[in-house]
């Protein structure tokens, strides 16, 4: 009898283990096999109905079912409502991108929303970036960054139009990503800048273009260098395409994960000198040189 209720008592536990492998293992190779070999859009739109039924979304958090990061644990993130200089040591801003010591970098400002050190957002970009590569943490991700232009004490008009008025110079913005190399973007199916920035483009109404800054040169995983290695690792690295497509415009460049800001700025530099007006970084989270290495979580 003891043994039987042993059993019962083991079954709802090793049910939510079996659940939580299926997760991690299952559903992103079908995500992958559905996105690279069925390609068409209505058979994706259905492989998406079954797959929520047969492997439903769960929250990171707390596995409540529906979506990778729910509402109430959202709500938990401290989502930044200040913006900050690009210092090594940021200080809080009340207007503009940038501060004294700053000034003469080449990017604008940046927009992060959360800080890399809060562990439920690290392992959300490290399994959407890493393996398992879940191409659909874009939209979870994308979502704290809107959340972040929502907070924020003085609303930038050049990225969240919060009045009718507003929308008015909307045609002067271009999101652009920041792009991976070939192998790299072949190795994980997808460019995660690119996928977040098609995702605040839904909510910005903002076109993206992904023809416009193309990465020429192979380089070493940022993650593993120095803040001198980094800047050497990435210059002239970027070539822009189409120039006229940029010519006076202001550019969104979007990643994921900003730390030395070595990448950004030399994307601001090359971008600036085909062009651009402006150049500001817009990114999920912000880590310090030593924080954005990966590890298993």
């Amino acid at each position: 009898m003891s043994s039987f209720k042993s059993i019962i008592t083991q079954f709802p536990k090793k049910t939510k283990n079996l659940l939580e492998k299926t997760k991690k293992f299952v559903l992103p190779r079908l995500e992958i096999l559905r996105t690279k070999v069925l390609g068409n859009v209505f058979i994706s739109k259905i492989s998406n109905g079954v797959l929520d039924i047969l492997f439903p979304k769960l929250c990171f958090n707390c596995q409540k079912e529906g979506d990778y990061l729910c509402q109430d644990c959202q709500s938990l993130l401290e989502i930044s409502q200040h913006q900050y200089c690009l210092c090594q040591k940021p200080k809080r801003l009340f207007q503009g991108g940038k501060c004294q010591t700053c000034h003469s970098k080449k990017l604008n400002g940046l927009y992060f929303a959360i800080s890399y050190q809060n562990s439920l957002v690290k392992e959300l970009i490290q399994k959407f970036k890493y393996k398992p590569f879940i191409k659909e943490l874009a939209e979870t991700l994308s979502n704290l960054i809107i959340t972040h232009f929502q907070l924020l004490d003085n609303k930038p008009n050049l990225v969240y139009p919060v009045r009718e008025e507003k929308f008015s110079n909307r045609a002067n913005f271009i999101l652009l990503p920041i792009p991976l190399n070939k192998k790299r973007q072949r190795q994980r199916g997808f460019n995660q800048a690119e996928e977040i920035a098609k995702e605040l483009a839904k909510s910005l109404k903002l076109p993206v273009l992904n023809d416009v800054l193309l990465k020429i040169k192979s380089t070493l995983p940022q993650v593993e260098l120095s803040e001198k290695e980094r800047k050497e690792n990435v210059k002239d690295t970027f070539l822009v395409k189409n120039k006229e497509t940029i010519q006076n415009k202001k550019i969104l460049l979007v990643d994921d994960v900003y730390t030395t800001g070595s990448t950004m700025e030399e994307a601001a530099r090359i971008l600036k000198e085909a062009g651009a007006k402006e150049v500001w970084g817009i990114v999920v989270a912000r880590a310090q040189p030593g924080e954005d290495k990966f590890q298993e979580i």
